[in-house]
């Protein structure tokens, strides 16, 4: 193998303090050396060093999955400090890279509570923060927080997502690696349609959408006659769903305001909100199935896609300063099934009437878009994304197909109404 010099991306002080500092902590260093090695015998990994394509006692399978340190000790004082968040920053400042990195990462996430030596648990609490009060997701925090995501750019999202904008699991018809970015169309278009049928939109259905997206679920709503609604935090959706649906002549249909949901007033027939509950925050869920008990008219139905993760590990998670947390969605809460009919029940009049997984397509939805965004790599730096930024975007990517994969997150259609009047 042939080994060449990597040169790191230039990190800029200013925008990204944290990647740009290497933290010294040589003994936490030492632990994390050690800690990888433990994970590399553990999921059969390949470590790569400067010099050396394989370190001493890693894998000799060719097809194992690699691990490429290029500043081994960089690496070791980023994960020594920040754990989980000094991982991500280190991929972030070009320590380390992969030729394969969902693999590498697949390989990671599974039963990762089983990469720490058993009794050193309790180590966590070392470098495990609190999210910054900030950025919890209150009426005042929301739209900041929206804003660093969602308001990045149109022409962003537009590299890697498909003329649908659809930033959201699709449903095909049979997930798998075959799955080719022309099955993502009709795969996003099932996925609306199934919510849209879960909620029986159609002719006059006054419909509350939670979440409008860039307003492909608004337009398919809007063309079965249904009346919409949709409320967005986003300037930037606001703006490009507006001129969608005008150019779809559908504006005299839907109306898109620029609402929290907290605010929002009125009755509807049905209330659809597509993965837009992970933005909610734990502590805010009360308020949020509050708000659709409120809004939703005797007889009506709510149809929920939510991200999930199992009961426990998000009750060991929650609270936690993830990467994803500081880098991607600032304030957001991945929630349980469990989670979602306990708050329910507890504060509403709504319970969980059915619930379909679809973990499998998430994962190759993912796969379609990292693929599509690192194929236009060059494009992302003509909008003025740095290479760091770049790097962040492509491990967020990969990172979530991961979790998907490994089944250590799923993605699920949830029906709920009020028992009653079914």
């Amino acid at each position: 193998m042939t080994v060449t010099t990597v040169h790191p991306p230039a990190v800029d002080p200013l925008r990204w303090p944290d990647v740009a500092r290497v933290p010294h902590a040589p003994l936490r260093a030492a632990a994390a050396g050690r800690l990888l090695r433990r994970a590399a015998a553990l999921r059969g990994l390949r470590i790569e060093l400067p010099g050396s394509p394989d370190a001493p006692g890693s894998p000799d399978a060719q097809d194992a999955p690699v691990l490429r340190l290029h500043r081994p000790a960089a690496f070791a004082h980023r994960v020594g400090a920040g754990g989980l968040i000094g991982f991500g920053e280190a991929y972030q400042a070009g320590d380390w890279d992969s030729p394969d990195l969902a693999r590498l990462l697949t390989a990671l996430a599974a039963r990762p509570e089983t990469l720490v030596p058993p009794g050193t648990g309790w180590l966590r609490r070392l470098y495990v923060r609190r999210p910054p009060a900030a950025e919890r997701p209150t009426t005042a925090n929301a739209p900041r927080n929206i804003h660093r995501h969602y308001d990045l750019s149109n022409e962003l999202f537009a590299l890697f997502l498909d003329p649908t904008m659809s930033y959201s699991s699709a449903v095909f018809s049979a997930p798998s690696a075959a799955t080719r970015w022309a099955d993502l169309v009709p795969a996003q278009h099932r996925k609306i349609d199934r919510l849209l049928d879960l909620a029986r939109v159609g002719p006059g259905t006054r419909l509350l959408e939670i979440g409008t997206g860039w307003g492909e679920l608004a337009l398919r709503a809007a063309a079965r006659g249904a009346e919409v609604t949709t409320l967005t935090l986003s300037a930037e959706q606001l703006a490009l769903a507006r001129r969608r649906i005008a150019d779809a002549g559908q504006s005299d249909r839907v109306d898109v305001r620029l609402c929290d949901y907290r605010q929002a007033r009125g009755s509807y027939d049905a209330i659809v909100s597509c993965e837009m509950i992970e933005a909610v925050g734990r502590p805010f869920w009360p308020a949020y199935f509050t708000a659709l008990d409120r809004l939703l008219a005797p007889g009506g139905r709510v149809a929920l896609q939510a991200i999930t993760m199992p009961h426990d590990r998000m009750l060991a998670s929650s609270d936690t300063y993830t990467w994803i947390l500081k880098y991607v969605f600032p304030g957001g809460q991945i929630p349980s099934l469990r989670a979602i009919a306990d708050t329910a029940a507890a504060h509403t009049r709504l319970r969980v009437h059915s619930a379909d997984a679809y973990g499998p397509h998430y994962a190759e939805t993912l796969r379609l878009w990292r693929e599509r965004f690192t194929e236009r790599a060059g494009q992302v730096a003509e909008l003025g994304f740095d290479e760091v930024f770049r790097r962040m975007w492509e491990l967020y990517l990969a990172y979530s197909e991961a979790g998907f994969r490994t089944g250590y997150l799923n993605v699920h259609q949830v029906l709920l109404d009020r028992d009653g009047e079914r």
